[in-house]
């Protein structure tokens, strides 16, 4: 890249490209390029100016070769960028409204004055309109009173009330929309597919390839627990596909030959070969902001009670402007009234403050679906966490193998670390890098493969039926049995780790421990999320229940469930949602997206399963669990927001009309007062919520 750089500082440095002017399209290729690089914090890029901005750690060397080696060329192919991207959105309404404004104050300062009355009748006949409207349909609306106002000022002669009025109004309808498009955007994108490479089937074998690779008629290979990248047509396998994020569908639906499937759908059970009808998951976005603009579903409780106070209150402010001219016979009462609405501060500044605290989240890496899972996240006195990669380190080790049935131990190692490199679940990883560990190499001996979600792996060796996985599965569905020489030996297994059981031809043949350490900080998170009015905390874990104890006892949470299945963890938060407790859900496996679900709110670990993402309410980094207690603070910090906003907004309000009706505002000084409280309002639901300092230690 050519490139020089203007400024420097420690770990922050900002250089400008050496060219005539950026695109939209090179600013995001070229932000998304550098925040990929491991040693960049922050990445600004400003393509008016053509300037970028880093924020790094480390060695500044690091980051000067980076922007040496940079190339367009290079970045086009191997990066994807999002079709929709915020920057144009952001310049497109940043336009709209500078020149707006810069109409108003020209045509105020040098339109003559017939040119500017021409210009307010040009204007009102739009709200004329919109008034017009809601009277043949009889329905008593803000734009009703809008349209009563501005005729009345026209009437009266007063052009430059109606003109101010109209500016204000539809300053504000701009800021809506510009709110509601961008909120809707940041919404979709959070839900749009975070794909970078996809397995591509060439002559026969399989290459990871980018997914801006990907062109129509190629055939991708998608495995259990995967996303789906694109649109296409299974032509190899059969696999159970979760629609759940795009559909509403909560059972997998079977896809077989011929079947279509759609970008961004899980692959919840088997394998399968796609053929690509439409490459790079555009049409999952385009489906996606579809399905939001047509659904209320997001919004909370809150953003809804205000959206249809605004309209309900519109009788109760046209019938005190009517009220005042009674006992007045003064029309300039009557408009003072009429200017103020109870609209646009409760439509515009409740949906501004949910998307500014959505916003602050999101600088946390913590990614939320929606203001509704806020507020319930405010309201919940329960949280119900998954134990391995949730209040474990997502890194289990094994800490040792022991051998059954006269096998050694490491061949059991190395048989079962061939069959679970297949699977990224923690403890498959585990088993592989101990296998690595001991310099074991693996080479595929075994038949296909076939995973059994949350049970398992089965496959052959040979002539013989190999199983892998828990207690339940091997012990208790597959009917294993252990040599009655070595039942003592099989009781004596150390019950402060997990254990993965392996069998060959329904004999045991070795058990796996697997040691999962604790994250530090559990203990103190819970105890602060406590102080914070959480009552109860559970954690549910396929262990044993010995195993289980000692861990609840080590985390200390109030309560705890023992060798649970998918389904059992849905019907526990199933039962504890209709005892009237508010639940959220922790965790990060294919096995805890039913509980994820059902929950009031589903929390997934961000490096966890991608159908656990999918289905999750809010998704955090879960590099630290102090982010849960964060997550708490800004919900909680919202809804006093929007309540002190609610009530501030009634109250001033109220006033502005009480002054109208005894005369002491006049029209223009109404509306303008309301329009500058909404405007304030609306800045002040925009800027960053308390943030209380986190005892992180107890």
């Amino acid at each position: 890249m050519n490139a020089v750089i203007e400024h420097e500082s420690k770990g922050r440095i900002r250089f400008r490209l050496k060219q005539k002017q950026m695109s939209i399209q090179q600013a995001d290729l070229l932000e998304a390029w550098f925040q990929k690089n491991s040693q960049v914090q922050q990445v600004t890029v400003h393509e008016r100016t053509r300037c970028v901005v880093i924020q790094y750690q480390g060695g500044r060397t690091g980051i000067v070769d980076a922007v040496r080696r940079f190339s367009w060329e290079e970045a086009e192919t191997s990066m994807v960028v999002p079709a929709y991207s915020s920057r144009e959105l952001n310049r497109e309404f940043q336009e709209k409204l500078v020149t707006k404004i810069a109409v108003k104050f020209a045509s105020t300062l040098f339109l003559p004055t017939p040119l500017r009355i021409v210009r307010v009748l040009w204007h009102s006949l739009p709200f004329a309109r919109r008034g017009l409207h809601c009277l043949l349909h009889r329905e008593m609306k803000v734009e009703l009173l809008d349209a009563i106002s501005i005729g009345i000022s026209i009437l009266r002669r007063d052009f430059p009330t109606a003109g101010s009025v109209m500016f204000l109004l539809e300053l504000g309808e701009l800021l809506e929309e510009w709110t509601r498009k961008k909120s809707v955007q940041d919404l979709a994108q959070c839900m749009s597919l975070n794909v970078d490479r996809v397995w591509l089937r060439t002559q026969g074998s399989e290459v990871l390839v980018p997914i801006s690779q990907i062109q129509t008629g190629d055939q991708v290979v998608v495995r259990v627990g995967g996303v789906i990248p694109v649109d296409g047509v299974v032509i190899e396998g059969e696999v159970m596909v979760n629609q759940a994020s795009l559909t509403g569908e909560s059972i997998p639906v079977p896809k077989r030959l011929d079947s279509a499937v759609y970008a961004g759908t899980i692959v919840e059970e088997g394998e399968c070969v796609i053929e690509v009808k439409q490459a790079s998951g555009q049409s999952r976005y385009d489906q996606i902001i579809t399905m939001i603009e047509q659904s209320e579903q997001m919004k909370s409780a809150t953003e809804s009670k205000a959206s249809n106070l605004a309209d309900r209150l519109v009788p109760y402010t046209f019938a005190g402007s009517i009220l005042s001219f009674l006992l007045t016979r003064n029309a300039t009462r009557a408009l003072s009234v009429l200017m103020v609405d109870f609209s646009c501060a409760l439509k515009l500044a409740m949906p501004l403050t949910v998307l500014s605290a959505m916003r602050e989240a999101g600088k946390e890496h913590m990614t939320v679906k929606g203001g509704k899972f806020l507020e319930a996240m405010a309201q919940a006195d329960t949280i119900v966490f998954d134990k391995t990669g949730t209040l474990t380190h997502a890194c289990p080790r094994v800490a040792k193998v022991i051998p059954f049935g006269g096998y050694e131990e490491t061949e059991m190692l190395r048989l079962a670390a061939c069959l679970e490199e297949h699977f990224p679940h923690s403890m498959a990883n585990a088993v592989v890098e101990e296998a690595q560990n001991r310099g074991l190499t693996h080479e595929e001996y075994h038949s296909k493969v076939e995973y059994v979600v949350a049970h398992g792996i089965v496959s052959k060796v040979g002539e013989a039926r190999v199983l892998i996985g828990s207690a339940h599965f091997v012990f208790e569905d597959e009917h294993c049995m252990i040599d009655e020489t070595e039942q003592a030996k099989f009781d004596a297994l150390p019950t402060e780790y997990s254990h993965l059981y392996l069998a060959i031809d329904h004999k045991l043949a070795a058990v796996i421990c697997i040691m999962d350490p604790l994250r530090e900080e559990v203990a103190a998170v819970l105890a602060a999320l406590r102080r914070m009015g959480i009552e109860k905390t559970v954690m549910l874990t396929g262990d044993n229940r010995r195993t289980a104890a000692a861990i609840a006892a080590q985390v200390g949470v109030d309560d705890f469930c023992a060798e649970v299945l998918p389904e059992d963890k849905a019907n526990y938060i199933s039962e504890l949602r209709k005892a009237g407790h508010t639940v959220v859900m922790v965790g990060d496996g294919i096995n805890d997206s039913p509980a994820l679900s059902e929950a009031d709110v589903g929390i997934a670990i961000s490096d966890g399963a991608a159908i656990a993402q999918e289905i999750a309410d809010i998704t955090i980094a879960g590099e630290n669990l102090w982010e849960l207690v964060r997550l708490r603070q800004i919900s909680t910090e919202l809804m006093k927001r929007i309540r002190a906003n609610y009530r501030f907004v009634l109250g001033f309000n109220g006033m502005l009309i009480a002054l109208g009706v005894v005369g002491v505002l006049q029209p223009a000084a109404s509306a303008t007062l309301h329009n500058l409280s909404t405007l304030g309002i609306s800045l002040h639901g925009m800027t960053a919520l308390p943030s209380p300092e986190i005892q992180e230690a107890e």
